[in-house]
């Protein structure tokens, strides 16, 4: 992933999503923007967003209004955005981004691409190009509990066949306080998120008979074979 992928829901709870190359830039708020957030107590335009590397910079626009950028799937981590605040990097890799409105808060969503990390087996003074990760996984992550429940049956049976679906993946989450609230279109997302920037798996081709599943099917197969989740990833679920 080398940009960022911005998400959010309209008014008729359709989701949305905009990827960002690096260095595009991405306005919110309720004016003439890229993402408008519609409530009288956002500015017309409220913020940017741009991709920068192996992170993302937001800028808050407004005159009054501090904005709230948090890591949801960590310990309550959060950073502020205070006003006029310019290119305020952001160190999460998912985050959520909440503005406070009339009524309560409104929010969207932002990946972050993939971080960079040092070679472990090159000295600290020796220059070069950093090496990049092909499958940039981080295990904290909620998709990386879905990624687990998807592989497991596989994991406990090599010669296991099915693979589990969308409420299977519920039912075996629900078991870990976050994941109590993981509904269908959040699993559906995680695992397009996994298939189509993590691991980027490829979508069979016209004349192939593609099963419905085909995602999930396709992101099990390439796990497995790179050993992306491994037997003793099994200990992060409940």
């Amino acid at each position: 992933m080398k940009g960022v992928l911005v998400q959010w829901r309209v008014a008729s709870g359709e989701t949305r999503s905009v990827d960002l190359d690096d260095g595009a830039e991405l306005t919110f708020g309720r004016g003439e923007v890229d993402l408008v957030l519609d409530d009288p107590g956002v500015s017309r335009l409220a913020g940017r967003i741009r991709a920068a590397g192996d992170h993302w910079l937001i800028s808050n626009l407004s005159r009054g209004s501090t904005y709230v950028v948090e890591n949801p799937e960590g310990a309550g981590e959060f950073v502020k955005a205070a006003p006029r605040r310019l290119a305020m990097p952001v160190p999460f890799e998912f985050s959520r981004v909440v503005l406070p409105t009339q009524a309560s808060t409104i929010d969207f969503l932002v990946f972050a691409p993939s971080h960079l990390y040092a070679d472990p087996d090159i000295p600290a003074d020796q220059v070069g190009e950093a090496t990049m990760l092909p499958f940039p996984l981080d295990v904290t992550a909620k998709y990386f509990l879905v990624l687990i429940a998807l592989c497991e049956p596989r994991l406990r049976d090599a010669a296991a066949v099915a693979i589990p679906t969308v409420p299977e993946i519920i039912d075996r989450l629900s078991g870990l306080e976050s994941c109590r609230d993981l509904s269908r279109s959040a699993v559906n997302f995680h695992i397009d998120y996994l298939a189509g920037t993590k691991l980027r798996v490829k979508e069979p081709g016209e004349g192939r008979n593609a099963k419905a599943d085909w995602q999930r099917a396709a992101l099990v197969a390439l796990v497995l074979r790179f050993n992306l989740v491994r037997e003793e990833h099994l200990a992060l679920l409940p």
